[in-house]
């Protein structure tokens, strides 16, 4: 599929600061992007980059648009990346206390295709909430990039900056991309 609409959600953990490399891979395939960042995604991005990269603004929280109209265009996928331990927690159980959240949980509940990569460490994903959390969401059709399978693994604790450059951007679009279009073309 070539030209679709890449909803992204961005938490607070540190490839955030790289999703550029995301919205480029979106727009080499002439699709256009626009990012939902969780309160702790804001001090990894570059704001004003992104809007102006996007052509969107970088939504935080709920807005009231004139006339009630859609600020942002239809959504053909979602990429929630980088996916936190409490933002995946929390997906999986229903809490939608955020934007982000109620976000994420509709366009989940109407069937739009998504791609999550967690970026946990492994003693965090050790956790039976967490592994809970995993099934759950892939139970529901979402597509979870961790695992050997996937070739993205939890990294062991205090390693995170060293794995940053490695994050599967490029893998994600690909699989939201095949998804979409899967979707459209069943």
């Amino acid at each position: 599929m070539s030209g679709g609409h890449l909803q992204i959600i961005v938490c607070g953990a540190g490839p955030a600061t790289d999703v550029d490399r995301l919205i480029e891979a979106a727009q080499e395939r002439s699709w256009t992007a626009a990012i939902t960042a969780t309160a702790g995604a804001l001090p990894f991005v570059d704001v004003p980059m992104i809007e102006e990269l996007t052509g969107n603004p970088v939504r935080t929280s709920y807005q009231t648009q004139p006339n009630n109209q859609r600020a942002l265009p239809h959504v053909d996928a979602v990429i929630i990346a980088p996916a936190t331990y409490n933002t995946i927690n929390k997906l999986a159980l229903g809490v939608a206390d955020t934007y982000p959240l109620t976000s994420a949980a509709e366009l989940m509940g109407r069937g739009i295709p998504t791609v999550i990569i967690p970026f946990v460490n492994a003693a965090l994903a050790a956790r039976a909430p967490f592994q809970r959390a995993i099934v759950d969401l892939r139970a529901e059709g979402v597509r979870v990039l961790s695992g050997p399978d996937d070739n993205w693994e939890p990294h062991p604790p205090g390693t995170g900056p060293g794995i940053q450059a490695l994050f599967p951007w490029q893998q994600a679009f690909q699989i939201a991309e095949q998804a979409a279009d899967r979707r459209m073309h069943p």
